[in-house]
């Protein structure tokens, strides 16, 4: 299925604990150093769906929302100008796509609701990064296909949420819709940049809804480009 600039303010530096695992951390650093600069403009056109998601957050008032893998703090800082009530907190494992987040947040005036943090999204502690005990939203925008232990990643958003929280996942499809060329071209060109579609991404989520008793939405968008899926709350 197809779907006045603010004045800025002191931006403090992500918060840091553990160290992420070097290896991982060392990649994405290497492949984002110039990107980054560059990163926004050229994944609008390939990145499709993250607006979708984020007009579906339907965050309550006063209620925390968690990003993992905010990057450029590109959606973290749509999400916090669409839903003004709400504090909002973003996790990376790439220090250099922090810094250009950590600017863009300021540069927006939004410091004072916009936390980041350097760590890794297959095991963090909330509690200690952000002094957080849950959370009532986290989203997840194509980054699944990017985390080599990417289900770690699904388990740990899971032990995240509040009660009545919910997980919001956008990310490549399988282009099951579309010619063959065009999915042998795309996979060709993801690979250069270390993602690799998730083709268990819709069984993961639906097992682990299961298994928590939370409901289960899931869309396949532009004939299967891209997939959206979101868990929660419980029933």
């Amino acid at each position: 299925m197809s779907a006045t600039e603010l004045p800025a303010r002191h931006a403090e530096p992500p918060a840091r604990h553990a160290e992420p695992p070097a290896g991982h951390a060392e990649l994405m650093d290497g492949v984002y150093r110039w990107q980054r600069h560059i990163y926004d403009l050229t994944r609008k056109y390939y990145l499709l769906g993250r607006d979708r998601l984020i007009s579906g957050l339907d965050v309550p008032a006063g209620g925390t929302v968690l990003e993992l893998g905010c990057g450029t703090g590109r959606n973290i800082i749509l999400a916090a100008r669409r839903y003004p009530d709400a504090r909002f907190f973003g996790l990376d494992i790439s220090a250099e796509m922090l810094e250009t987040a950590t600017a863009a947040i300021a540069r927006e005036g939004l410091s004072d609701r916009v936390k980041l943090a350097r760590g890794d999204a297959t095991e963090f502690d909330a509690k200690a990064l952000f002094s957080v005990e849950s959370f009532d939203r986290i989203f997840v925008s194509y980054s699944l296909s990017m985390i080599p232990a990417w289900e770690k990643t699904v388990s740990a958003a899971f032990a995240a949420l509040s009660p009545d929280g919910s997980l919001h996942v956008v990310d490549f499809g399988q282009q099951e819709a579309l010619p063959r060329w065009f999915r042998t071209l795309l996979r060709g060109w993801l690979k250069k940049f270390h993602v690799e579609p998730r083709e268990a991404l819709r069984a993961v989520m639906a097992s682990e809804s299961e298994r928590i008793g939370a409901t289960f939405r899931f869309r396949t968008l532009y004939r299967g480009y891209a997939w959206l899926a979101v868990v929660g709350p419980c029933k």
